[in-house]
């Protein structure tokens, strides 16, 4: 490489989302860049001139192994919706502006669907307009719904958390006894792609029976059918442990949280902030029957345990950092990385580079197929297919009994 390289983040963070930052990292200072620039706060902040040299952050391999096991996003992220081009070409022209200042070779985004929408954009305009510098999305989100993709980097470890949490919930819910029974709805993220709820059923194993009830959000959620299934389970056994998706819904299309309270939240995206589905179902479940409920919110829990990451994920992550770099440097532009998986036992993966128009603001969901016939569980291929993305542990480096983490600069 010739010039400089300038990487961000963009969107949720995830366990893994630093590990992809170390891989761009260390390969650009590998294949010769002058300097490696982070933006502070992603595309936002790089509008505000808001940008550290990296080498000033990360200065040796303990550095650098500390960052691949902090979680968020040590640079700061956003959620920034560029306008489209026609209707604010200043916005563009400030950007590449301060590339040129820069002289940014290669700009990676490191983030999910909307970051791909960023990264689609930003590279129509340099093409259109002649600059040389070369845009490629680097995949992330716990959510796993890039398409294109086997799986992306941050699933995995939030997928090994959830399965870890659910069983260790379920084996709590047995410790005490109630007249009535207990029932215990855990909400999981993932919007309307059900990948990270059915990672609940990761906690079905020899010593744990599993969740009873695994709701996705592909599929219609009917409030009367789940009331009915409760009160089966509750005449067979004292504890009910059900995993929900944020994102499941009624027939008419209304969120389940959205009967609880009002989403007023929208973010530049649109989304909504999707809260309160657990807590609804357990005060309609308690309402119904009288029995004892709790509401088990994982939240932000899911994607900032590093504690919890995957080693198979933490390196995958690193991987597709240093194959967006590489990319870049061999004249991609326009373009994501993505996973391909080889096969299964043993299990390998390897990376190629897919056209972004053809990934950004795109939802893959969770098959019909690796759903069962009643939509309350998921199949033995859906397992089959995320059970080698949790292989393996990354140990924290402990200091006093507590994780380091890698300090972030200043924001």
């Amino acid at each position: 490489m010739k010039g400089n390289v300038i990487v961000g983040q963009s969107g949720g963070p995830t366990a893994a989302i630093n590990s992809s930052l170390a891989g761009v990292y260390r390969t650009a200072k590998d294949r010769g860049a002058k300097k490696v620039y982070g933006m502070l706060h992603g595309i936002q902040g790089l509008m505000e001139e808001k940008y550290i040299d990296l080498s000033e952050h990360i200065t040796n391999d303990l550095d650098a192994e500390l960052l691949k096991r902090t979680p968020a996003a040590y640079l700061g992220s956003c959620r920034y919706k560029l306008p489209e081009i026609h209707e604010n070409r200043e916005v563009y022209e400030k950007i590449f502006e301060i590339l040129d200042k820069l002289d940014i070779e290669a700009f990676i985004y490191i983030g999910g669907n909307d970051s791909m929408d960023t990264i689609k954009k930003l590279s129509d305009y340099a093409i259109v307009m002649g600059y040389p510098t070369r845009f490629i999305g680097c995949p992330k989100t716990i959510d796993n719904d890039l398409a294109l993709t086997d799986h992306t980097p941050g699933y995995g470890s939030a997928a090994k958390y959830i399965g870890t949490s659910v069983k260790e919930i379920i084996r709590d819910s047995f410790c005490l006894e109630y007249s009535k029974g207990l029932v215990t709805i855990v909400e999981i993220m993932g919007r309307n792609a059900g990948w990270l709820t059915g990672a609940a059923a990761l906690a079905k194993g020899e010593d744990c029976a599993g969740p009873d009830l695994i709701y996705l959000p592909e599929l219609t959620f009917d409030l009367d059918n789940f009331m009915e299934r409760i009160r089966e389970l509750l005449a067979k056994k004292p504890s009910v442990v059900v995993a929900v998706s944020e994102g499941i819904h009624l027939e008419d299309g209304r969120y389940v949280c959205e009967l609880g309270a009002n989403v007023d939240f929208v973010d530049a995206f649109g989304h909504k902030q999707l809260t309160g589905t657990a807590a609804y179902l357990a005060h309609y479940v308690a309402n119904e029957i009288g029995c004892k409920t709790r509401a088990i919110e994982l939240s932000t829990l899911q994607r900032s345990a590093s504690h919890c990451a995957s080693r198979v994920d933490i390196l995958e992550a690193s991987q597709v950092g240093g194959a967006a770099v590489k990319a870049a440097d061999e004249g991609d532009n326009g373009k994501m990385v993505v996973l391909k998986r080889i096969s299964d036992d043993p299990y390998q993966c390897s990376t190629e580079v897919k056209d972004v128009h053809k990934i950004a603001n795109d939802e893959k969901l969770v098959p019909r197929e690796w759903v069962n016939a009643e939509g309350t569980y998921v199949t033995d291929e859906f397992i089959a297919y995320i059970k080698p993305l949790i292989q393996g542990d990354v140990s924290p480096v402990m200091v006093d009994g507590i994780p380091r983490h890698l300090y972030k600069p200043s924001h």
